[in-house]
């Protein structure tokens, strides 16, 4: 990556808001502010706790030591190029590169640097990983997870058409 992109990245993550997600009580997420922006699913980490999105959504939680750590500035151009693919599965995203801030999320998971966590809507930790993935590899992790896999029967029910 270029020195001239890493800033012009770091400009554009400091515009993403700090709210702006509903969690509506069908588990789906809407954003309340900005409607026609998707990156609203982007939040940094304040005062929330990984208790807070039990069975509403799954925390994606992207650590550093610093929002210029590399790693850091590439997992977040994976994310946003694909986040439909992530509001389609009820994740939102959480930064978070204070280390001295303290959160109570960093002090539940531990991280070391750069850090990407996948946390199931159950609670359970479902990722832990050192370098930065593809949205790809982070939908399929999801998708084999039982939990999704009644997600998209249910949908798919749903949108089923009744007959009599």
């Amino acid at each position: 990556m270029t020195r001239s992109v890493i800033p012009a990245l770091l400009a554009a993550l400091a515009l993403l808001p700090a709210a702006g997600v509903a969690v509506l009580p069908s588990g789906g997420m809407a954003q309340t502010e900005a409607a026609d922006d998707p990156v609203s699913i982007i939040q940094p980490v304040t005062d929330q706790t990984l208790e807070d999105f039990l069975w509403i959504a799954r925390p994606l939680v992207v650590f550093a030591d610093n929002p210029a750590d590399p790693r850091y500035v590439q997992q977040m151009q994976l994310i946003t190029q694909r986040l439909d693919a992530l509001a389609d599965r009820d994740v939102v995203v959480l930064t978070d590169t204070d280390p001295s801030a303290r959160s109570a999320i960093r002090r539940e998971l531990r991280p070391r640097g750069f850090a990407l966590n996948l946390i199931a809507k159950d609670g359970t930790v479902l990722l832990r990983k050192p370098a930065p993935w593809d949205v790809r590899e982070i939908s399929r992790s999801i998708d084999k997870q039982p939990l999704r896999q009644q997600e998209v029967r249910d949908r798919r029910d749903a949108n089923a058409p009744v007959t009599q």
